[in-house]
């Protein structure tokens, strides 16, 4: 784990040469955090924080489109996120609404397919439309793979595998033999969805916040202390930088010289 890495000093084209574009990650998760924070030390409400997050969104999906990730997953409202203030919640939700209305066109023709991560039930209908709008007008992409975790929460994943799982065990469909880690990831929201090899945090917090906790077994972790409002390309790019000056080892020995 890279803890409280220092902001990049060097440039997108200076980070930029130094990435091993064989070596990519194939799928970047990232918490999304500072939002308030950032707010606050602006002297701004807080809903501002979320707007100001919005030019991160789409700078951290431009670069990581450009330099060729698989699979980008955001984690824009956790299921935790439903016990902030009623009016903080409510004007997220729709600021996610929006972003995704205002945006789904210029994803579209960037060739990015965009899906969705969490329990949709109880989200706002207009959310929803714009949500299953996204997915349908971008399946046929064939680039980067734009995940967006919206009432989402790691623990309750793996819950509602486990519940599907144990409904096919009770009609029959498969005995508890038949049952292990390659037959559970198939119960999951995205069963496709191969796991992150690097989870970036913002914001500074050690922490993983309930996010992608089945997938993120291995994952190599990178956290910043920059706020998500300020957090661009050279951010990304330094992230992976570190990320590819490590050894994984995936509960091995380390053999490396």
């Amino acid at each position: 784990m890279s803890l409280a890495s220092p902001s990049p000093q060097l440039s997108v084209e200076e980070l930029g040469a130094q990435l091993d574009k064989s070596r990519l990650p194939h799928h970047v998760a990232i918490i999304m955090d500072g939002n308030g924070r950032w707010a606050e030390h602006h002297g701004l409400p807080r809903l501002e924080g979320h707007r100001a997050g919005e030019h991160s969104i789409r700078a951290t999906v431009q670069a990581s489109a450009e330099i060729g990730l698989g699979y980008l997953t955001l984690y824009a409202f956790s299921a935790e996120n439903w016990q902030r203030p009623e009016g903080e919640v409510k004007a997220l939700l729709e600021l996610i609404g929006r972003s995704l209305a205002a945006n789904v066109q210029e994803l579209h023709r960037d060739n990015i397919h965009v899906r969705m991560l969490g329990r949709f039930a109880g989200l706002p209908t207009p959310l929803q439309e714009e949500m299953r709008r996204a997915e349908e007008m971008t399946k046929q992409n064939t680039g980067l793979v734009l995940q967006l975790a919206v009432n989402y929460g790691g623990r309750q994943e793996i819950v509602d595998a486990a519940r599907r799982l144990a409904e096919d065990a009770v009609s029959g469909a498969l005995s508890p033999e038949q049952i292990d880690e390659s037959r559970f990831t198939h119960y999951l929201y995205r069963p496709d969805l191969p796991d992150p090899d690097l989870l970036i945090r913002t914001g500074g917090e050690l922490r993983v916040s309930n996010y992608l906790l089945w997938q993120i077994a291995y994952s190599e972790i990178h956290v910043t202390p920059t706020l998500w409002p300020d957090f661009r390309a050279p951010h990304l790019y330094q992230a992976i930088v570190d990320y590819q000056g490590r050894h994984r080892r995936f509960g091995g020995v380390d053999n490396a010289t």
